[in-house]
């Protein structure tokens, strides 16, 4: 009786194991048969809002040496270095993130941003499942070549069936700049843009907000569905810490840093007040999360499974 009761327990365990099995071996045989090495950190992240699917897609990284060279630029070193430590982090070097979003609502596929350049991008949206060609219209917050690198490569244009919308201001500026990436990139698309300003809508559900400071007319948009509320915070802050924790820290490429500030305290105080999920382009990927006001700042809080539920 006892042998037959421990015979019975062990094929139940055998049975339990077994679904899983051939799922690690599948996955096994496709890496070995793959010529290319799985990416260190997946390329999308999808998450639900409502009636809207929000997918963040990792278009490329850059380490970055002596970053206080570009961050917390009027702090001391001393305190730069102390802030670093106390979340966990080295002083002396970072991981950068290039996040555009893609937003589906109704039948419109709406991709923010583009990253660096075209293959970047490509490569995170057929990770995801989408190719260019599905993209119906492409939002760009501001114009440096971080966020319109990937709209025109040696092919021409990358999004061929979309349509294009920035800000006003954004443009204007940059029109006048004779920057040779805005010339190639943005100037070729220029009879294809919608051009609004702040409380202006995309879609039903994502308005504009202006974020100034970082650039003459950097925007963010502010998506709501089903009683759900999420930030696109672009560059309004570029670090998860030093430009979080210390929003008076000015950052390298913020045109005017004093707005740019300004902006930070303003835009991120009322995301923290009303609950918002956020996403920052340049946030350790996935790039979305909560945060906390916290003194003369703000903490924060990636996101885990609240998205997914």
């Amino acid at each position: 009786m006892t042998r037959s009761l421990m015979t019975r327990r062990a094929a139940l365990k055998t049975a339990a194991i077994l679904p899983a099995a051939p799922a690690i071996l599948t996955g096994t045989r496709a890496a070995a048969q793959s010529t290319e090495a799985p990416p260190a950190i997946p390329l999308y992240r999808r998450m639900q809002l409502g009636d809207m699917t929000v997918t963040t897609l990792l278009a490329g990284t850059r380490e970055l040496e002596n970053p206080q060279t570009i961050f917390g630029m009027n702090a001391s070193p001393e305190d730069f270095a102390e802030v670093s430590q106390n979340a966990f982090i080295p002083h002396d070097k970072s991981l950068n993130f290039f996040t555009p979003t893609l937003v589906e609502t109704g039948s419109e596929k709406i991709l923010f941003d583009t990253g660096l350049m075209p293959a970047g991008i490509t490569a995170a949206l057929a990770a995801a499942g989408h190719s260019p060609d599905e993209i119906t219209t492409v939002v760009i917050t501001h114009m440096h070549g971080d966020h319109i690198g990937g709209l025109m490569g040696d092919g021409g244009e990358t999004f061929a069936n979309a349509k294009y919308v920035t800000g006003q201001v954004e443009f204007d500026h940059w029109s006048n700049a004779g920057n040779e990436t805005f010339e190639a990139k943005v100037r070729p698309l220029a009879e294809k843009i919608t051009f609004l300003k702040g409380g202006d809508s995309v879609v039903s559900g994502i308005s504009a907000v202006d974020a100034f400071g970082h650039t003459p007319g950097h925007m963010a948009f502010r998506l709501e569905s089903g009683g759900k509320g999420l930030m696109l915070a672009a560059d309004t802050t570029n670090h998860y810490v030093w430009s979080l924790q210390k929003p008076d820290w000015e950052v390298k490429y913020d045109m005017d840093k004093e707005a740019a500030a300004a902006t930070r305290k303003s835009l991120l105080g009322m995301v923290a007040a009303d609950r918002l999920a956020f996403i920052g382009y340049h946030m350790p990927f996935p790039g979305v999360g909560h945060l906390e006001a916290t003194g003369d700042g703000f903490h924060f809080h990636p996101m885990t499974y609240q998205l997914n539920l």
